[in-house]
């Protein structure tokens, strides 16, 4: 199975994160990121949408790993 690194580009907008995040679910491909890319799309997605909370967002970070 290949395992793909996912960068924070494509981890911010979630419509593809889950998409991605699916298709690793499916058995596709493995999916890995690092804490640096986690902190990166959390603090760029805050910084854009004063909608949502670090605990939101912590949250997706913690089911995504």
């Amino acid at each position: 199975m290949v395992t793909d690194l996912l960068d924070a580009c494509v981890l911010y907008p979630a419509p593809l994160r889950d998409f991605l995040l699916n298709l690793a679910c499916s058995g596709i491909f493995r999916a890995r990121w690092s804490d640096e890319i986690h902190d990166e799309w959390i603090r760029n997605l805050l910084q854009n949408r004063p909608d949502l909370t670090a605990a939101q967002l912590r949250r997706t970070r913690e089911l995504m790993n």
